[in-house]
């Protein structure tokens, strides 16, 4: 028997908070489909590990054929959400955010369904007027309420929230109510962190219904990523763990996975792939260095896809595992400032005498830096404490910066 979507929501750890939670439950559960959203605002030029969480919850419900539409935050980006900061957001420039805004849809789409809908909340808020926002949706906001609320509390105890933060919950709020107007919208999903959020989405219906019989706008959270130890996933040495492989390299995206606490193991197994829960359970029980392997491979696949999922895996190998020419691997020094051209950087490695010749590697494919092929010879390198060079299936070289 096919198991219910919620049921399998909860038993693989994508539930946290819930504003109703029996309706939710039957919502999703039963046959009627509904519209839900969920909220992305494009503050970078990339999702991060976070965001493709969320994207794997929307996925799941568009799978259990209800309708998703996400919504890229190009008016609530121009302001930042302040949950969880101790400093307001860096303000980001118009030209900015649009270019972001390219960013994050183009690599959304890979991991939605090709009829969803995306949308810019500043396609309906920016046709406010400030009074008239101000009177519409602004009155319906108690002071001491908003004051109250996890996503202020950090920004309060500095002492430094300004009122421009403080407009940021009524704007997220009043996209639910504009997209339960317009497209039917029952359910807003999203990150615990956005549970302030999306319960002023709720409140500021109901509010502005009083006296109506109009049935319950829903919201639903899915946990933080976090390790065993508290920490919040995504955060590496090298900085933010992005989506976009020009940022974050699909060999270092596959070592912070394979490089996870043993204990998280059996959670990212549930949350990033398909396999049974007691087969996962059977797994970790088994051979948890296995599954912490399959668990890191099967997470970046479902990122950067199988090809490139399995020359990290190799490149690991080689580095780290006994792979092909373990024990053996040649190593090199190389003095690197900032950013390098990938011709330059293989040949000053010593890699390949010419950069005629690493161009026709880069031509015929068989040329991977960190796990990634190249395919571009106008690629650039970033600086790291080692890249592996790859050449073909067999010829590799750990280039060690100074």
């Amino acid at each position: 028997m096919t198991q219910k979507l919620f049921d399998m929501l909860q038993e693989r750890g994508f539930v946290k908070d819930m504003t109703h939670p029996e309706q939710i439950k039957n919502a999703l559960n039963g046959a009627k489909k509904i519209t839900f959203y969920l909220g992305i605002d494009p503050t970078a030029d990339s999702l991060h590990i976070g965001h493709f969480f969320a994207l794997r919850m929307f996925r799941h419900l568009q799978d259990a054929g209800h309708n998703g539409i996400l919504v890229i935050g190009g008016a609530t980006a121009m302001i930042g959400d302040p949950t969880g900061k101790s400093d307001m957001r860096q303000m980001l420039s118009k030209e900015q955010i649009a270019h972001n805004i390219e960013e994050v849809k183009t690599l959304a789409r890979r991991f939605v369904l090709p009829e969803t809908t995306i949308a810019d909340n500043a396609d309906w808020l920016n046709k406010f007027t400030y009074v008239d926002f101000m009177r519409l949706v602004c009155v319906h906001f108690n002071v001491n309420t908003m004051l109250a609320a996890e996503a202020y509390k950090q920004r309060r105890e500095t002492g430094g929230l300004t009122f421009l933060e403080m407009g940021y919950m009524p704007m997220q709020a009043h996209d639910f109510v504009h997209l339960n107007e317009t497209h039917g919208c029952t359910l807003q999903i999203g990150g615990s962190d956005q549970w302030g959020n999306i319960v002023a989405g709720t409140e500021l219906y109901r509010k502005m219904h009083i006296g109506e019989n109009v049935p319950d706008i829903l919201g639903l959270t899915a946990p933080l990523l976090m390790t065993v130890d508290g920490q919040k996933m995504g955060k590496t040495e090298k900085g933010t763990l992005w989506v976009a492989r020009e940022k974050t390299t699909p060999f270092d995206f596959y070592q912070y996975f394979y490089n996870m606490p043993d204990e998280n193991t059996g959670l990212l197994l549930s949350l990033f792939t398909d396999i049974p829960m007691p087969e996962i359970v059977a797994m970790c029980a088994t051979d948890i260095v296995a599954a912490k392997k399959r668990m890191a491979y099967e997470v970046t696949k479902l990122i950067h896809g199988e090809e490139l999922a399995m020359e990290a895996v190799a490149a690991a190998m080689a580095l780290f595992n006994g792979g092909p020419n373990a024990g053996a691997i040649p190593s090199a020094e190389l003095k690197m400032k900032g950013e390098m051209n990938v011709v330059d950087f293989v040949v000053a490695s010593g890699l390949l005498p010419s950069k005629s010749e690493v161009r026709r590697a880069i031509e015929q494919g068989g040329l991977i830096v960190s796990g990634e092929k190249i395919t571009d010879p106008k690629a650039m390198v970033k600086p790291a404490e080692s890249i592996l060079l790859q050449k073909g299936k067999k010829t590799f070289l750990k280039v060690v910066i100074k």
